[in-house]
């Protein structure tokens, strides 16, 4: 298959609807129109195609001007959904917005709540049975309003290929951004990121909720070891070189993952193995094999294996989809 002739529910224009209610956090509004409405000519073609989705479109919404809104007859035809925050965890969601989200999901659409967004997701039914999140602070009122929900107040972000919720404020820019990694893979997501000045991708199993350490231990950031680790991937470094480029104990250096990633050493140098392994297979003709070898895995049956767990695919596939003209 020509890469031009790739899957194209991978490529399209996807119809993005954010729903929206007056005395939502603005913050939570502006992460996906930031993610999915700004123009990037060259780099996420076709464009996103956003619209802001009210009950009421004419309703006051404050002191700030959100634009053209549209109502939720549009948001029922979307192919993906965000819910951002509710303006409080316990704010009352409007039964019509519960019956569009429930009518474009049936219809097959993507559906994401950010943050308290979570509970509106609950409340149509799409979390029932599957992982989710919300800001750690609310965590137990979902479990206990939700019982058939999996409530997870750990991660940054959980759930399934259509349903997805996010923890608080910044990690809802996490889950935006692995949706343009899905739609448009790896090295577009990480060029997003890169126009945004964040961090290119955080794992949606990472902590999100990290218990305030002594300043001696807090003090000791990770960032030199986590550069140095980066620049030296490809030589199939082990967290004993890790350790040692970072002047510490092995034991040191996984006490100072928990604490300010929630993950071991070993967990973080698999996933950004695999993240590296997901651009050249966006943008060179290497081999599994090379691409194994470059990014410092032992063998292209490793690459393989590591790289289904992670993205849920094999390299081959992923390359069909994703390979650059």
């Amino acid at each position: 298959m020509k890469p031009s002739e790739r899957d194209q529910d991978a490529r399209r224009s996807r119809t993005v609807a954010v729903a929206v209610i007056p005395g939502m956090p603005l913050f939570e509004i502006a992460v996906p129109l930031e993610v999915f409405a700004t123009p990037r000519p060259g780099l996420v073609e076709p464009p996103y195609d956003v619209a802001l989705c009210a009950e009421d479109p004419s309703a006051d919404f404050g002191s700030f001007m959100l634009g053209s809104l549209s109502g939720l007859d549009v948001l029922a035809e979307a192919d993906t959904v965000v819910v951002p925050a509710l303006p409080t965890w316990d704010h009352d969601v409007p039964t019509a917005l519960v019956d569009a989200i429930k009518t474009a999901h049936a219809r097959g659409a993507r559906v994401v709540g950010l943050c308290t967004g979570a509970f509106t997701l609950a409340a149509a039914g799409l979390l029932d049975g599957i992982p989710a999140t919300t800001h750690w602070m609310y965590a137990d009122q979902l479990a206990a309003r939700h019982p058939r929900v999996k409530v997870d107040p750990n991660v940054l972000y959980a759930g399934t290929a259509d349903v997805m919720t996010s923890a608080g404020t910044a990690s809802g820019l996490d889950l935006c951004l692995e949706l343009v990694r899905r739609d448009h893979g790896a090295a577009v997501a990480n060029d997003v990121a890169r126009g945004m000045v964040v961090a290119p991708h955080r794992e949606g199993g990472q902590a999100q909720f990290i218990r305030p350490q002594p300043v001696a231990v807090a003090d000791r950031s990770l960032a030199p070891v986590l550069d140095w680790s980066l620049e030296h991937l490809h030589e199939g470094i082990t967290v004993g070189e890790m350790a040692a480029a970072g002047h510490v104990s092995t034991r040191t250096l996984s006490r100072h993952f928990g604490e300010q990633l929630g993950m071991t050493p070993t967990t973080w140098l698999t996933e950004q193995r695999v993240r590296r392994a997901q651009e050249h297979l966006e943008r060179t003709t290497l081999t599994v094999a090379e691409i194994a070898a470059t990014v410092g895995f032992e063998s292209a049956s490793t690459l393989r294996s590591q790289f289904h767990r992670i993205v849920g695919t094999s390299p081959r596939s992923y390359r069909t989809l994703f390979a650059l003209e």
